[in-house]
């Protein structure tokens, strides 16, 4: 059951990544927008996230709205628990007792403490997981065209050079 459901999300997310890679967005237009939607969806936002890059989908015309997309299915509601816990953990590693905020009530205290290493470590770890993101989808969507495109050369010195080079 598990494996059958995790088999669906891992189509969507093929499906939707060879989307993009087939758009006419440069290579690092897409790339980036898998990287921004992957940190505002790993983000604890309470869904919030989703407006803000439905938003920026309509009003910026560089974006790929499919790769925002399949940034969102990636980060689905099996993996974010476990971004969150990793959070925690890095936070309070992090930080160790030391809170940024005091109230004065221990509840309340403890409180922003669990918020305060939870937010810490998931910006950290959203970070981190952007910019992976950006450089594997980059390296994806290059390698897609390449051979998607038989009159792009495949040589050593075509492909060093398709590094550097930012459109198609």
């Amino acid at each position: 059951m598990i494996r059958d459901r995790l088999a669906v999300y891992r189509d969507r997310v093929r499906r939707e990544l060879t989307t993009a890679f087939a758009e006419d967005h440069s290579p690092h237009e897409v790339a980036v927008s898998f990287a921004i939607g992957l940190f505002v969806t790993s983000m604890p936002t309470g869904g919030l996230g989703l407006g803000l890059l439905a938003a920026m989908a309509y009003w910026q015309s560089w974006t790929s709205k499919t790769a925002m997309f399949g940034a969102v299915v990636c980060m689905n509601p099996l993996v974010k628990p476990a971004v969150y816990v990793a959070s925690y953990q890095l936070g309070s590693m992090l930080l160790g007792s030391e809170q940024l905020v005091f109230v004065g009530h221990g509840t309340i205290d403890t409180a922003f403490a669990l918020v305060q290493f939870l937010l810490v470590g998931n910006f950290l770890i959203a970070l981190a997981l952007s910019g992976l993101s950006y450089l594997i989808v980059l390296h994806l969507t290059r390698s897609y065209r390449r051979r998607e495109d038989p009159s792009v050369g495949s040589s050593p010195v075509s492909v060093a050079l398709s590094l550097f080079n930012r459109r198609k």
